[in-house]
């Protein structure tokens, strides 16, 4: 594999500091509404959101989980993801690197290794690649291994646009209402995989959030 080029080198450095900063532009810019669970488990967590909605929900657990602040995100080995994890750490994140598409066992021994360790995990069940809107295995597979609870993160735009990717992504624009709803702790335990990934699903919701233009 050949080395990346300088070009490449100074996007990795720019581009994550770049999206920070666009990232507090937004938040401050926007009427924030938080909506929080009525219980909050203290031992480690999943939290789900679907990749489509990543961009906000730094914010959301920040605002769940004042302190402490540990959380590792699931995140592909692939090249955007470098870009992800430099800024997801901006906001003290730590991350797991792999998917349920490469080194799933890396991924998944990784993830259990962290909430161990008392770390929460977060993690797109339609990412890194989708279907979008899909629930792969990786994410049963962590809670019924360490037998705990699942949160679900959504997130609403009254204004927003919505790229053109395969998971629809999200961006809030400036001047708008921007919802971050974490919902109650479920937990899978007791359901067969297939069945799991359908609530999952159901909890997350399978349609698109928020009213776009």
């Amino acid at each position: 594999m050949s080395s990346p080029s300088w070009r490449q080198r100074w996007a990795v450095r720019l581009v994550p500091k770049l999206a920070y900063v666009l990232l507090r532009i937004l938040y401050w810019s926007n009427r924030i509404h938080y909506q929080l669970p009525e219980r909050l488990p203290t031992e480690p967590v999943v939290i789900a959101f679907w990749h489509g909605e990543m961009l906000m929900q730094p914010y959301l657990y920040l605002k769940l989980r004042p302190q402490p602040r540990r959380i590792a995100v699931m995140i592909g080995t692939h090249k955007d993801g470098e870009y992800i994890a430099r800024l997801i750490a901006y906001f003290g994140f730590d991350t797991v690197r792999g998917s349920s598409n490469r080194n799933p066992a890396r991924a998944l021994l990784g993830a259990l290794r962290k909430m161990h360790q008392g770390y929460d995990i977060a993690i797109t069940p339609d990412g890194p690649r989708g279907p979008r809107h899909s629930v792969a295995d990786g994410i049963v597979a962590i809670a019924h291994k360490r037998h705990c609870p699942i949160i679900p993160f959504t997130v609403t735009a009254s204004r927003c646009w919505r790229l053109r990717s395969w998971d629809r992504f999200l961006i809030p624009k400036p001047f708008g209402t921007i919802t971050l709803r974490a919902g109650e702790p479920f937990s899978v335990d007791h359901l067969p995989l297939e069945q799991a990934k359908d609530v999952v699903a159901e909890r997350l919701g399978r349609d698109c959030h928020g009213t776009l233009s």
